[in-house]
């Protein structure tokens, strides 16, 4: 692919999609394959369902009053994911400072970032209708990102990637141009990946798109940790709801709404500990000293991990409910049995006394 500029937008679909009924329901209309890293050996990174990939077609778009032409191109993970993403191809007569002015254009004109939200809109609702029938439990998640990655197979030693990085033509202060290039890697003379929190830049002489698709799956799967991040803060807002709802109950009725509360904080607890499994799991690198520092540079830079503890936080603190509400639960089963055995002692003695009086 030429040098081209590639704007990501990743959308949180469904709980999961069933990739063989992607490949089923696409096979007929879009070309579609399996994802699948060009440079490694299959053992060398591990992807338990490799994404399907799906070809949607290219077009002229205007940007900054001119004609580009666009390629457009989707992955479907299992997790229940979309990503799609717009490849802006960059004419050959650009010299840098196109680049540089197309760059910030892209990320400051606020008309042209609604007409290209809405021409990604427009893909997902025609993906998403045609997949609809392999999706588990479909929805309107309002969890999604936004990224921007240069790609380049043309690079010049005295091209500077920060104004890039950043979308900004101004100097910047040699802090802000270290903290921008921290995350710089290269392999050989002809390849560089750096990274930052909202867009990267990638030089690859011989056009491979491993880099990319490593920080794609990245970017899945914080989608993924800040939508089970939310549900969980939602989940925990209707627990101590219903838990008050419960305390004004009368003491028979309390227990039935506690062991419903519980039932339900369990299921959370197994599906969200399962999920964020998958997640973790989704992709492995092992044998690649240099794609696993790239890849995990990547989720250091999203902070994923912050949103894996956030998660484990909350259903710490979930389970200490779940604890507290058997507690009672047992407690109150105790004060009944109690009571019950008293109220059998004195029906006793009352029986014994009327049999007596007779």
């Amino acid at each position: 692919m030429p040098n081209s500029i590639w704007l990501y937008r990743i959308f949180d679909v469904a709980d999961e999609i069933n990739l063989n009924k992607v490949e089923e329901l696409l096979a007929h209309t879009k070309p579609t394959s399996r994802l699948r890293l060009s440079r490694l050996p299959l053992r060398a990174v591990h992807i338990p369902n490799p994404p399907v990939t799906v070809e949607l077609g290219e077009d002229v778009v205007a940007v900054g009053g001119r004609p580009l032409q666009v390629r457009f191109a989707g992955k479907i993970y299992d997790l229940g994911v979309i990503s799609l993403v717009m490849h802006v191809l960059i004419p050959p007569h650009f010299g840098y400072e196109e680049i540089r002015d197309l760059a910030v254009f892209l990320d400051e004109n606020q008309q042209a970032a609604r007409e290209i939200n809405a021409i990604f809109e427009g893909k997902l609702k025609e993906i998403t209708g045609i997949l609809s029938a392999a999706m588990v439990r479909p929805g309107t998640r309002n969890a999604e990102e936004d990224y921007t990655l240069f790609f380049f197979q043309e690079w010049r030693e005295e091209w500077d990637p920060v104004p890039l990085l950043l979308a900004d033509p101004d100097p910047v202060s040699p802090q802000v141009r270290k903290e921008t290039l921290q995350h710089t890697f290269s392999y050989g003379p002809g390849d560089m990946a750096i990274i930052t929190w909202a867009s990267a830049l990638v030089y690859d002489a011989a056009g491979s798109q491993d880099i990319p698709d490593l920080l794609e799956f990245a970017l899945t799967q914080l989608v993924e940790l800040r939508y089970y991040d939310k549900l969980l803060s939602e989940e925990m807002g209707k627990m101590y709801d219903d838990i008050e709802e419960a305390e004004r109950a009368t003491q028979l009725r309390r227990l039935g709404y506690y062991r419903h509360i519980m039932n339900r904080l369990m299921e959370l607890v197994v599906d969200i500990n399962e999920i964020l499994e998958r997640i973790q799991n989704s992709i492995k690198v092992t044998e690649d000293v240099y794609y696993a520092r790239v890849y995990g540079a990547a989720l250091s830079v999203f902070r994923t991990r912050a949103w894996v503890e956030s998660i484990e936080r909350k259903l710490s603190v979930i389970m200490q409910n779940y604890t507290m509400l058997s507690n009672r639960v047992i407690n109150q089963q105790s004060t009944l049995l109690e009571a019950a055995i008293v109220l059998l002692f004195a029906l006793e003695i009352l029986l014994t006394l009327a049999n007596i009086a007779h």
